[in-house]
């Protein structure tokens, strides 16, 4: 059976809990988990699971939103993919690197470029899949090329420019796994960059409810204008369905209580969308990946 051939892999666990894995702290539950012991592991995988089994690759779980029904496929847990490693003005992270982290080993050695990330709490594959940004920077400014695995097992390494990278999406191989990315970056003064980097978090930590469960930003932000203002217009701000509620600190952001479901945040999105197209004529996109 397939299952034996991935547990040679590395651990595979059966019906987990996904609140534990996202920072909603949402979700059912899994069929499969799957924690590869190494990168090459995973490529080993790819060739074991059948292609009928859907594959969910998981960071922080930072912007993702797991039904209550959970998830009837195999999520890749790729938190142990940590490298990371500095020659000159190129730097290379495998996907389970924090992007804090990134940005703050950037900063100590005086490239510019990734500033942002220190305040986007998730990982590099996550930030590159969603093309993370925040502060006038976004991943696809630096991005030089990827390195994923395809579910035949085939590696590719695939330059940027071929990405088709646009707002908040980035256009991947079906079902691929995005294993590390090479970042080109400028030179910089260290103690500039990270002053930066400290009024960021500063910023965020004023405007942000970071200390309950949240996804980050809801919804993207429309051509010219911003989803928080929309939201706040509308009435949104503080509006609570079962233990989730919009931020009243930040708009564009959903908190769960403690008791939140999937259900009461999904039905949260729809009462935003109602209200802001009724009112301002404007149809909202969801920045979170809803897992169904």
């Amino acid at each position: 059976m397939w299952l034996d051939d991935l547990r040679l892999c590395g651990e595979v666990r059966s019906e987990v809990n996904m609140a534990r894995y996202t920072t909603l702290r949402v979700g059912g539950k899994a069929r499969w988990f799957f924690t590869p012991t190494s990168q090459q592991s995973i490529v080993q995988a790819m060739t074991v699971i059948p292609n009928d089994i859907v594959l969910l690759p998981l960071g922080r779980g930072s912007n993702m939103l797991v039904s209550d029904d959970g998830f009837d496929g195999v999520v890749v847990d790729l938190r142990a993919l940590k490298v990371l490693s500095i020659e000159g003005n190129t730097v290379f992270a495998q996907a389970g690197v924090k992007m804090n982290r990134l940005s703050r080993l950037c900063a100590d050695s005086e490239l510019a470029g990734l500033e942002f990330m220190a305040t986007i709490p998730g990982d590099v594959g996550g930030g590159i899949v969603m093309n993370a940004g925040a502060f006038g920077q976004q991943v696809s400014d630096t991005l030089a090329s990827i390195n994923v695995v395809c579910r035949d097992g085939i590696l590719l390494s695939i330059q940027a420019k071929d990405l088709k990278m646009s707002y908040r999406c980035t256009v991947l191989p079906k079902q691929s796994i995005i294993l590390g990315a090479t970042f080109q970056l400028q030179l910089g003064d260290g103690e500039t960059l990270k002053s930066r980097m400290l009024h960021m978090r500063e910023t965020r930590s004023k405007t942000q409810p970071l200390s309950m469960p949240n996804c980050g930003s809801v919804f993207k932000n429309p051509v010219g204008d911003f989803a928080a203002r929309l939201l706040e217009e509308a009435g949104m701000k503080g509006h609570r369905e079962g233990g989730a509620q919009f931020s009243t600190t930040h708009a564009n952001f959903i908190v769960n209580h403690g008791h939140a479901t999937c259900q009461d945040i999904l039905a949260l999105i729809n009462d935003a969308k109602v209200e802001v197209l009724n009112r301002f004529g404007v149809q909202l996109e969801t920045e979170v990946r809803v897992i169904r």
